[in-house]
């Protein structure tokens, strides 16, 4: 038995652990922080960076089978999944030799081990005592499953599709938010027969409505089956496949059932309520500036309610830091954090969709402009279709922006400025967007909203 003081402790070593204690680093504080796995957490191993490597090579198989109307002669002969996982595997170890390395050079401490909260100050790792001035809990998520529904044989998460050795004929999705659209497009682009099963009206439905329809039109296109509207009531498994059976009546035949119906926050057994931490469902409720009901013990990332994005605990993660320094951080809500779906196509957004910034400001306060990637240069020559949303107060601000077509992840940046520094299309619109590149196109929807249009009418 033995005990470690620290300024500050993290417990968990994922994005928003890792960042929290990088970042209090560099302000000067000693901070030990325990993770039970891999610093990295799920982002790095099992999450964002694994599949879209998957998703790359997905993209990587439909140019090669696509190359002829480019004047490339190939031939896609097959998915060779080993070798899809070792480029895969080959990224992760990388990322992950270089995360190591900068957390070593920072001087924190790393405790191997599973912690459990035991007081405000204390976290109990095994025989070991860790003592903080501060708690930062950071414990993350895992795949959530719906009541009834168990994982198992055929019925598999999003970390055991990662793990598949081989490419599924048909596969059943339960679930179009982010993950599920994202596998169903990398099986897809594999060969696989894929339906998605989606109980809201609309794919990926916490986007623009307009953004989901045209994803909808675009899948309908690359032949990927989806059934909204409808809930899931069963499913039963064989030694060669899976039905899953809807409440409508309908069935799905597949080889394999990806569940991906959410994430939910990893908090059960570890302290929090004994130690008097208020919860709520599992999630664990802070202020504004993410600390708990408990004096000195802040909570950051998937455990904490809102959207569940690695740069969100990133975000949260430097902000605790800082507001332990007493730097008095600003506050990003939610809303105004960039969202990237990296399916083909792509989807991004930050800010408010059309319908809530309606409800905000009153429908004849708002206006917003679709700038469809046809007349972009660059979007041509990839081969590309989407549009660009753009939604703005009427002599006011920039309040949203929604993208789909392929790489317009690569276009939030710009997006997320103009939202958060509360641009109006009319400040953006002198600013010069480099040709050809698709970045133009956010640069044509401020200038149609600035009233001063210049490749469309």
């Amino acid at each position: 038995m033995s005990e470690q003081n620290f300024d500050i402790v993290v417990l968990g070593g994922g994005s928003g652990g890792y960042a929290a204690a990088l970042r209090a680093a560099e302000l000067g504080f000693t901070v030990g922080m325990i993770e039970k796995d891999k610093v990295g957490g799920t982002c790095l191993h099992r999450g964002c960076i694994p599949t879209k490597a998957l998703l790359h090579a997905a993209e990587v198989a439909d140019y090669s089978r696509e190359s002829a109307k480019y004047g490339i002669i190939t031939e896609l002969q097959g998915i060779d999944i080993n070798g899809v996982t070792e480029y895969r595997q080959g990224i992760i170890a990388k990322k992950y030799k270089g995360l190591q390395g900068l957390v070593k050079a920072r001087g924190i401490t790393v405790i191997e081990g599973e912690g459990r909260l035991t007081s405000p100050t204390t976290v109990q790792v095994g025989e070991d005592t860790i003592v903080g001035k501060h708690v930062v809990l950071a414990t993350g998520s895992y795949s959530r499953s719906l009541p009834g529904l168990e994982i198992g044989g055929r019925v598999i998460t999003s970390e055991q599709a990662l793990e598949l050795d081989f490419v599924p004929k048909k596969v059943a999705v339960l679930g179009g938010g982010v993950i599920g659209v994202e596998f169903a497009s990398v099986w897809k682009s594999f060969g696989a027969e894929v339906t998605i099963i989606e109980a809201l009206p609309h794919l990926v439905p916490n986007e623009d409505e307009s953004i989901s329809k045209s994803l909808e039109r675009a899948f309908r296109r690359r032949g990927i089956d989806y059934r909204l509207g409808v809930r899931f009531a069963g499913v039963t498994q064989n030694e060669s496949g899976v039905v899953v059976s809807l409440e409508n009546g309908d069935t799905v035949e597949a080889e394999l059932l990806l569940v991906a119906v959410g994430r939910g926050p990893q908090t059960a057994n570890l302290g929090y309520d004994e130690v008097g931490i208020t919860m709520d469902r599992g999630f664990v409720i802070t202020d504004e500036r993410l600390q708990t009901n408990v004096p000195g013990v802040y909570a950051v990332g998937d455990i904490v309610p809102g959207l569940q994005l690695a740069h969100r605990g990133f975000q949260q993660g430097i902000f605790v830091a800082e507001e332990i320094a007493g730097l008095n951080p600003i506050v990003v809500p939610d809303v105004n954090i960039p969202k990237v779906t990296y399916c083909d196509p792509e989807v991004a957004s930050v800010g408010l969709s059309e319908a809530k910034a309606v409800e905000q400001y009153g429908a004849d306060q708002v206006s917003s402009y679709d700038y469809s990637l046809a007349g972009n240069g660059k979007s041509e020559i990839i081969g590309t279709s989407g549009t660009v949303k753009v939604v703005r107060v009427n002599d006011g601000p920039v309040v949203g922006v929604h993208m789909i077509g392929a790489r317009v992840g690569e276009l939030i940046g710009e997006a997320q400025l103009a939202v958060n520094w509360e641009a109006y299309p009319e400040d953006i619109a002198p600013f010069i967007h480099a040709h050809p590149t698709q970045n133009e196109s956010l640069g044509e929807a401020f200038l149609y909203l600035a009233g001063k249009p210049l490749h469309t009418l």
